[in-house]
């Protein structure tokens, strides 16, 4: 009977057999799903990058959703081929479900000035059809894999060679090559990587020493700082010359951050404050940079003394320290107030952050509560923000005629809006402060209307601190107020290479190969713009 037990056995197997279909159809289903989320979470992410460099950069939340968006990629991605093996394996326990394959994305080709390594993998020696030795060759297929060679070191000889003169018998030698530091042991490139490694990718000396060790290299902790102080020196130049660059400015956007400091069994909190030439928004061509400057705490001296010399439109938060450089009767000359509208912006947007309070619902969290008016003034300001985006990089001619057309109804229908809204609230509440904020500062806030120069927002500054903040993870604080002032100089040149599109490490490395012979009047050479042109028509004419 087909029920017997006689058949038990091929029931069971038909039954397994079942079983592995469905599991590998379903890691199957499962493998499609995360490659179709990969999928479509990369072109959000390639949508919203788009429209950040067409339009130029964004609010908060546009940015937060970029970061938000990269993360997930990254972990889809990663999940994505492990959902793939899994499927694989599935499959290869049966014969009734294909495997399924991912469709990646299409990869760039290499670089054409990476080198490349052949390597020839046997030919057949025998047709695999007939068996026959009669093969004739008709082209080849190349797969390219991207692969690293390990850091290398080595030890560089310098032989100067003696002669005795046979006439007088005086000795005669070549002169010594050029060293970064006096009697320095540390090649440019060595130095180089140590002064990046510490100040653009904050790693600190006694890590790095650390790890040359194990590679073979020890290198003790005080012998690198030795050589940081050297560099440091030997760089300052170069740093004033970058100083008077960015000071020189049409505009500056300023900003601080709070840096630790090592203090007697504890930290104090420093500053460092920073001061950003970019012309960009207003087609100037002066190429971008950026100062920092480094100081114990945060009064007002500090700035005053930073811009003792400056005259011109100055873009910074509403920090009571610069009162004093909008003063008239400088002797430098008037500095006028610019404020940032991104920082009149942010609490508004903290009490109208629709995005937070669902997230904080899906967590089980209470929402706080969203305010109408908050998010009113939200609308109006990201309206400005719109036109800005329209003009970035136009003339100041063009950028103020466009203000004075389309944004200069949206500000006074937004003063005329918050001084009636803001007669009804009391004066401890929230959004009554954050519209104080504004109003005692209209004039600030109004001057782009009539300059073209001006930017609604401070973010160059930010922008130029985001490594600080970065950093402060890393190293956890400074040594010292001389070490403070080494960083914010470093800082700087750092900073201002990446600015203009210069590899700072391959830039640091040159400099110091050459800074010790180059004439001092013709040190604009070696700033990171003028370097990067002459390469560029170096590599052009070769």
């Amino acid at each position: 009977m087909g029920d017997g037990p006689e058949n038990l056995p091929e029931d069971i197997k038909a039954l397994q057999a079942a079983l592995l279909a469905t599991r590998a159809e379903l890691a199957s289903v499962r493998a499609q799903q995360s490659d179709d989320q990969a999928l479509i979470v990369h072109l959000k992410l390639q949508i919203q990058k788009l429209n950040r460099d067409r339009h130029g950069p964004r609010s908060e939340r546009t940015a937060r959703l970029l970061d938000q968006l990269e993360l997930t990629l990254e972990e889809l991605e990663a999940s994505a081929p492990e959902d793939e093996l899994a499927a694989e394996m599935a499959a290869a326990k049966t014969t009734k479900v294909a495997s399924f394959t991912r469709k990646r994305p299409s990869r760039q080709p290499f670089p054409d000035h990476l080198s490349r390594e052949r390597v020839l993998v046997p030919g057949p020696t025998s047709c695999i059809c007939c068996g026959g030795m009669r093969l004739s060759k008709l082209g080849e297929d190349i797969t390219e894999t991207l692969e690293v060679i390990p850091k290398s070191w080595k030890v560089i000889q310098h032989v100067r060679e003696k002669f005795s003169c046979r006439d007088c018998e005086k000795i005669s030698q070549s002169p010594a090559p050029f060293q970064v530091i006096d009697r320095g042991w540390a090649g440019p490139s060595l130095l180089a990587m140590v002064l990046f490694e510490k100040f653009g990718q904050h790693q600190p000396l006694n890590r790095q020493a650390e790890r040359y060790g194990k590679e073979g290299v020890p290198i003790s902790l005080s012998t690198l700082a030795d050589q940081v102080g050297g560099c440091t020196v030997a760089l300052t130049p170069l740093f004033r010359r970058l100083e008077a660059h960015v000071l020189s400015a049409e505009r500056l956007h300023g900003d601080d951050t709070t840096v630790p400091v090592l203090a007697k069994g504890k930290t104090d909190t420093g500053r460092i404050w920073v001061y950003v030439r970019d012309d960009k928004p207003f087609g100037g061509q002066a190429p971008p940079g950026a100062v920092f400057y480094y100081s114990r705490d945060r009064a007002g001296e500090h700035p005053q003394a930073h811009l003792a010399g400056y005259s011109g439109i100055f873009q910074a938060d509403a920090y009571g320290g610069y009162g004093k450089l909008y003063e008239a009767g400088r002797n430098a000359g008037p500095i006028l107030e610019a404020a940032c509208w991104v920082h009149a912006r942010r609490p508004f947007f903290v009490m109208a952050d629709l995005a937070e309070n669902a997230r904080r619902k899906v967590q089980g969290k209470k929402p706080a509560v969203i305010s109408p008016l908050a998010l009113e003034a939200v609308r109006r300001i990201d309206a400005l923000f719109e036109i800005e985006r329209g003009i970035n990089g136009e003339t100041p001619q063009r950028r103020r005629a466009v203000r004075q057309e389309l944004s200069a109804p949206l500000v006074a229908d937004l003063q005329t809006w918050m001084r009636e809204q803001r007669a009804k609230l009391s004066r401890r509440n929230d959004v009554a402060k954050a519209m104080d904020y504004m109003l005692k500062r209209w004039d600030a806030f109004t001057r782009f209307l009539d300059d073209g120069r001006i930017c609604l927002s401070n973010d160059a500054a930010e922008r130029a601190l985001r490594g600080i903040a970065l950093g402060r993870k890393s190293w956890l604080f400074c040594g010292s107020d001389r070490g403070g002032d080494r960083a914010a100089m470093m800082y700087s040149l750092i900073v201002t290479a990446k600015m203009n599109d210069v590899d700072p490490q391959a830039w640091l490395a040159d400099v110091l190969a050459r800074i010790a012979a180059h004439p001092v009047q013709r040190l604009d050479e070696l700033l990171p713009w003028n370097w990067r042109d002459r390469n560029k028509q170096v590599n052009q004419a070769a």
